[in-house]
């Protein structure tokens, strides 16, 4: 594949999404890379990115977007993504999921994020056609004359939970952390706002894609769908790869034998209670089952004995009535070690997510 370059403008789209849908393409038409921006911020942390990411001094050619991180941990930073990486993940992905003629993209994931912005790119780079919705809504969703959608799990939830008929779908993308709906139609994904969202598909790298475990089973990537480096932070692009290349994911993760990726966690999110590592995802997945659980956010604790302790922030399904711990142990205890059990319950009103549906745990933990 030849290597693209654009102008090395960088244009920022601040607008509702319909209207910045029709921006973005306009500037990658035009051969523009795009800064896009979340129209519903406060204008001071919009003029605190842009300030940071300062797009008057353009983007070296071969950059495509500038994408701010959710900031899950730390400050946001601006991946620079590349012609070449959008191109190969549009094309991967349209393999993967063997779009066709008559296929129809739909577009309800905020634009500002890499899902959303990756399914403008997919439908732009294999020109098949796309539906923007100006805000995720579940009539709008279940009306819409669609085949294939990116998703984040709450957002199936609430669909199901309103009796959408989701097999009006050919296929679901599904990301943002772990997965626990199921459906022939959906499709689990893994990736990074550093690799042009989803590189990996139920299991299996797309095509062009590496995966390799690194020190501690880090999850690591190669491939042209990776970022070009973080925007004017040259030490921090230097800390993200190996010095073979590899892009470290900051999460933990397995290979089987036959190249099959498990993602078992992020690895500052792992808890270790005694000699035991907790994976977070693991007991969440679990205790979500329980009848009385609306939604929960497993994070770690300082323990004297145990040096951790796993603590369940969980919102329940009616306030009247919500899941006590011996119940939840009882619960998980057909599914869990007993280290991996928690050992504190607090109730919560709401989980705190980015906008991608991942937990801010750093919220709950005081992290």
């Amino acid at each position: 594949m030849s290597s693209r370059r654009g102008t090395g403008r960088l244009v920022p789209v601040g607008l509702p999404a319909v209207e910045a849908a029709a921006a973005i393409r306009a500037a990658w038409d035009s051969g523009d890379a795009v800064l896009v921006l979340d129209p519903r911020a406060p204008a001071a942390e919009v003029d605190g990115i842009v300030d940071r990411m300062r797009p008057e001094m353009g983007v070296e050619p071969e950059v495509a977007a500038v994408v701010v991180t959710s900031g899950t941990i730390g400050a946001p930073k601006g991946v620079e993504l590349t012609w070449d990486g959008l191109a190969a993940s549009g094309e991967a992905v349209a393999s993967a999921l063997e779009v066709r003629p008559g296929d129809r993209w739909l577009a309800c994931l905020p634009l500002q994020y890499v899902a959303g912005l990756a399914v403008l790119g997919r439908a732009w780079t294999t020109g098949t056609p796309v539906t923007v919705l100006a805000r995720f809504d579940v009539a709008a969703v279940a009306g819409a004359d669609a085949s294939l959608v990116s998703l984040v799990p709450t957002m199936v939830r609430r669909l199901r939970q309103a009796g959408t008929d989701l097999d009006s779908f050919r296929r679901i993308l599904l990301g943002g952390g772990p997965v626990r709906e199921e459906g022939p139609n959906l499709v689990a994904t893994y990736g990074l706002t550093e690799t042009w969202g989803g590189v990996v598909h139920d299991g299996h790298a797309l095509e062009g894609v590496e995966l390799t475990l690194g020190p501690a089973d880090e999850i690591l990537v190669r491939g042209p769908m990776v970022m070009r480096g973080y925007r004017l932070a040259p030490e921090e692009t230097a800390a993200a790869f190996t010095p073979e290349g590899w892009l470290r994911t900051g999460d933990a993760g397995t290979l089987d034998a036959d190249g099959r990726l498990r993602v078992i966690d992020r690895l500052r999110d792992l808890i270790i209670s005694g000699e035991v590592k907790v994976s977070p995802s693991e007991v969440e997945a679990v205790l979500a089952q329980h009848p009385a659980v609306a939604d929960v956010c497993v994070v770690g604790a300082p323990d004297p004995e145990w040096g951790e302790r796993v603590v369940a922030h969980v919102v329940p399904g009616h306030p009247d009535a919500p899941p006590g711990l011996a119940e939840l142990r009882a619960f998980a205890a057909d599914y869990l070690s007993a280290a991996k059990l928690p050992r504190e319950v607090v109730m919560a009103d709401a989980i705190p997510r980015t906008a991608g549906g991942k937990p801010l745990r750093r919220m709950l933990s005081g992290g």
